[in-house]
This record gives C-alpha cells, structure tokens and sequence, in this order.
C-alpha cells in the first residue's frame, strides 16, 4: 500500500482548502496531508495535496501554471471581485446592450501574455503577518503592489445574454465563460474586474472551476464526497506514488550504495554520469525498484549538488 505520494481531489464549492485536507487526513489516519495550492471557499475543482512524504513535494507544483473555467458577470463590481461580496456598482441594462460580442472578444484577448496584475484586497496575501482579507473585513484595507503574472492562453467560451430585469443581487443580463490557463499567483477574481473595467461597465467572478495543475487534469481527481465514502483501504489507493507523481523531472537511477551515501547525508555525485547531469539543473534520483530517493538540483555557480528533497528513511 502507497503511503507516500499525491493525491487529487476535486473540491466542491463552500468548503475551504484547509478544511478539504482536515478530511484527507481523518480519512487516511495520517497527521502530514498538505495541499499545494489554496482554492477560494467558492471555487471548485483539482486540488493536488501530498501525503506524509508527498507533502515535500508540494514545492514543485506550488509554482506550476494552472488552468480555470472562469463565468464573469458583467456590468456589476463588488469589494472582492467575486459574487461573495457586496456590490459596490452596477452598469446600466442599456449600456450593457451596446457593448457588442467582437468589443469582447477583442477586450479579453489583449490580457493574453505577460502583464502587471494588482491583487484583490479580499486575499490570503499577508501584510505584516496577517491575511488583507481580515483586514479588510476590519475596515483596514491595504492595496499590495501589482504584480508579474503571465496570462498563456485565454479562450472565450461563451457569451450569455439575458433580457432586462430587476434583480436583488446579480442579472444574467450578460456574463462570458472562459478557459484561461495562467502562471501561478494570478488572480482569476482581479482578472474578472480587469476586464469589467476595461469593457466600461465593471465585472464580478460568478464562479471558478481549477481543471489543470501542471500535468494533472481534473479527470485525475476523485470528488470529495466520493473520497468520503471509501473504506481506508480504498483511500490509500487512491494515493499517486511520488516517482510518477513528478514524472515531468528528469531521472537518475542509483545503485544501493549510493542510496545509503544520500541516507547519511553524504555530497551527492554522479562520477561517470556528471556529464549527463550536469545538462539538468534540477532531477529526480530513484533506486533500482523506482522508488524516489531524492530530488537534486546542481549549483552551477558552486559546481556541487545540492539536496532539495531526501526521502531515505
């Protein structure tokens, strides 16, 4: 049975990530269950979270590019820029009728590439030790500066337009769906008010939806309720191995004795193999039966290893 390793989940809306991890862990019987990257108590979707060992590698996947299904309402903003907060303004319906399908398709696609993205002041970000949401929330709001972020692809999935009305919160009066795969540390809620203030009329996220992290998709993951109701046995099988977990990270296999040297902490070399090696900035090294042993990266400026990972009992 796997003990070590990743395991996917897909996370239903109103529960935070904390609390998805509290369930691994009870579930499992383990103490060390991490996740490697938080997702908005709304938001749904792919959470990847490491298992006792597998929590080390939570590093390699925290800064991978991740993939949304995003719907954006347009024509109203709120203090979060999500659905959750309360609307601080909201377009007119016969403004939102002029703003034609090729305005919005033109808009969305000048955020495609590199830009400056200032995050939302409802955010897990901390300033001087506390998260800017509670600050918020206490009336002390405090802006962070923008921002590199990297917008790699951004496709329009649909255009929904509804018919004029009153209604006590959000209208379906006009709302875009889009796939957006994007660095880490991009915010789909600021991107949502970016593109509302680009249009002239404001835009709130109605929902989020994680289907990619790094080379795992959503069809990789097991919904939570699902999970939930697994004998133990069942959970622990569920657990992807650390080797294949990472298998995007070049390899080096090594013999016993090797496995022993890196167990006692001893310098890492590769003898015969450092030309090989040295191509390779960061790899993975497994022993003969293709279990990890450790995750290696080469200083060049040094010219020596040095560990980033060992997982030698």
């Amino acid at each position: 049975m796997t003990i070590s390793g990743i395991i996917a989940i897909d996370k239903p809306s109103g529960i935070s990530s904390a609390a998805v991890v509290a369930k691994i862990k009870r579930k499992l019987g383990v103490k060390k269950v991490g996740h490697t990257g938080t997702l908005d108590p709304f938001a749904t979707g792919l959470m990847l979270c490491g298992v006792n060992k597998g929590t080390k590698l939570s590093q390699f996947f925290l800064g991978s590019s991740k993939s949304y299904v995003a719907q954006i309402a347009l024509g109203v903003n709120t203090d979060t820029y999500d659905y959750t907060g309360q609307i601080t303004d909201r377009a007119s319906f016969t403004l939102l009728s002029q703003i034609t399908d090729n305005q919005i398709v033109q808009t969305i696609q000048k955020f495609k590439g590199e830009q400056m993205q200032t995050p939302p002041i409802y955010s897990a970000l901390k300033h001087n030790g506390k998260p800017l949401y509670q600050l918020a929330r206490e009336g002390k709001p405090v802006q962070k500066p923008p921002r590199k972020i990297e917008i790699h692809s951004i496709e329009l999935q649909e255009i929904k337009r509804g018919e004029q009305r009153e209604l006590n919160r959000f209208s379906d009066q006009l709302s875009v769906t889009l796939l957006i795969d994007c660095s880490s540390g991009t915010y789909i809620r600021s991107l949502a008010y970016d593109i509302g203030k680009q249009l002239g009329c404001g835009g709130t996220l109605l929902s989020l939806r994680r289907v990619k992290t790094c080379r795992f998709s959503i069809d990789d993951a097991t919904p939570l309720d699902e999970f939930e109701a697994l004998s133990q046995d069942e959970a622990f099988s569920l657990i992807i191995p650390m080797n294949r977990a990472i298998s995007f990270m070049p390899e080096i296999k090594v013999d016993d004795f090797m496995v022993k040297s890196i167990g006692f902490g001893r310098p890492f070399s590769l003898g015969s193999l450092e030309e090989k090696s040295l191509s390779e900035s960061l790899f993975k090294v497994i022993d003969k039966t293709g279990e990890l042993v450790a995750i290696v990266k080469y200083d060049k400026a040094l010219c020596k290893y040095d560990y980033c990972c060992v997982f030698v009992n």
